[in-house]
């Protein structure tokens, strides 16, 4: 019989995409996977070394494990937590046999094939060779983490912005693109699988080809990707950066309706003097000018963004332009979170100065003039048809979304009535809550 492995992914989408990859290895070397931890030969942990309760969780998942983890079974910690604080890991959660750091992924099934049954490891095995290629070095496995009939496709690692509150560049390295042509392999296979959206991820995607040689290297990719899967109806992009972009990749999205009007492009901060403490983009003209001219030429464009309040040094004036940029742009969806002190990054001689009942406050107060925004954003579909994806159906109650909601952090259309899941369907929207629409079924479009 084959041997089993469990997996555990936490963390954001291109960590998942990571641990799809890392499964897709193991399965080719004979390995099932399994929900069932007991029965597992394998447990793995792809952890998150984002901020520190992110770190938290991955170290309280480990010592679960370590805790239950049976005789003949081996324990691997994979991913950021494991890049950066390998050494924290392993004397803090006894009973992990093996270290993998996330720059070295595809090195998951050497390490699992060094643990040997029967044999104790008081100290876990590390596999760290050295740092690959990224896209050079992927032993074949497509870069794709397929949930239901969508798909995050990650184009690019690492990141080379000079962000003071981020760790990513300690973890990842700096940005490195994959080939396009393996990328246009990938969304040729997506079609031919079915796949209805491909989300395009990468610690920024409008850097992407920047260390290829590329122009505007994120227009180029999404031109490719139309041209190669002409059966993909939508095609979504994340993690935009302010400054890069381009008037190509606004006119991109403008003519091409596969291109979903919708773009996550996170600010942190709307006063310049926080921004410039954060090492961040702080010319609020060009943002301004960019997101009116992007309206202009995608009127049914939806923003999502996300913010850091209680950033050190931050005034209740600096806070109080956030608020007013905030009201005075309407984005559709906003993140919001406290700041996070992280040691080893460029903010840390700033400290973690503002009080953490301050912190709370502030983000209360922006959350609930988010919500009012968002109500009022979500009570203008009323009455309109959309096209809506099928992701789920129980009990006479179908689940999806539409075009201005990505999965998991955005909102759902509650319908009535069923179709298949994986469809796109017409909707009329009939209601409206602060996340959530609610419809009926107008007619299938089809696949």
């Amino acid at each position: 019989m084959s041997k089993k492995y469990y997996l555990v992914s936490l963390g954001c989408a291109k960590n998942t995409v990571d641990s799809q990859s890392m499964g897709t290895l193991l399965s080719q070397a004979g390995y099932r996977p399994t929900d069932k931890r007991s029965e597992a030969d394998v447990l793995i942990v792809n952890t998150c070394g984002f901020i520190g309760p992110a770190r938290q969780e991955s170290i309280e998942t480990l010592k679960e494990l370590a805790k239950r983890k049976k005789r003949g079974q081996f324990l691997v910690a994979a991913g950021c937590l494991t890049e950066r604080y390998r050494e924290q890991v392993a004397s803090e959660v006894p009973g992990i046999d093996g270290i993998l750091g996330t720059r070295r992924w595809m090195d998951i099934v050497d390490l699992v094939q060094q643990l040997r049954p029967g044999q104790q490891y008081p100290q876990p095995l590390y596999h760290l060779p050295d740092v690959p290629t990224v896209g050079k070095d992927e032993k074949g496995v497509h870069r794709v983490s397929v949930q239901g009939t969508s798909a995050y496709l990650k184009i690019a690692d690492g990141c080379r912005r000079p962000c003071a509150f981020c760790a990513i560049p300690l973890i990842k390295g700096t940005a490195v693109s994959r080939p396009p042509e393996a990328i246009f392999e990938e969304v040729r296979a997506l079609q031919k699988a079915g796949v209805q959206e491909v989300i395009l991820i990468a610690q920024d995607t409008t850097d992407y080809g920047h260390d290829l040689g590329l122009k505007d290297g994120l227009s180029f990719l999404l031109e490719g990707i139309l041209r190669e899967a002409p059966e993909i109806p939508w095609v979504r992009i994340l993690y935009a950066y302010p400054g890069y972009v381009t008037d190509r990749l606004i006119e991109v999205m403008a003519r091409s309706p596969r291109v979903v009007p919708y773009l996550d492009m996170p600010l942190q901060h709307a006063h310049p003097q926080t921004l410039k403490r954060m090492r961040r983009p702080a010319n609020m003209d060009w943002v301004v000018r960019t997101l009116e001219k992007m309206r202009s030429a995608i009127p049914d464009l939806a923003l999502r963004t996300t913010f850091i309040v209680g950033y050190p040094g931050e005034t209740e004036e600096e806070f109080e332009t956030l608020l007013r940029f905030v009201e005075e742009t309407r984005f559709d969806h906003v993140g919001i979170f406290p700041f996070s002190f992280e040691k080893g990054t460029p903010s840390e001689p700033l400290g973690d100065p503002i009080p953490r009942e301050v912190k709370e406050e502030r983000l209360q107060r922006l959350a609930t003039l988010q919500e009012k925004i968002s109500l009022e954003r979500n009570q203008s579909y009323v009455g309109k048809v959309q096209q809506v994806i099928v992701e789920g159906a129980n009990q006479g109650i179908t689940v999806g979304r539409a075009y201005h909601d990505a999965p998991e952090i955005d909102g759902m259309v509650f319908i009535e009535g069923q179709a298949p899941v994986g469809e796109i369907v017409s909707v009329r929207i009939t209601g409206a809550m602060v996340h959530d629409l609610t419809g009926v079924i107008v007619e299938s479009t089809g696949n």
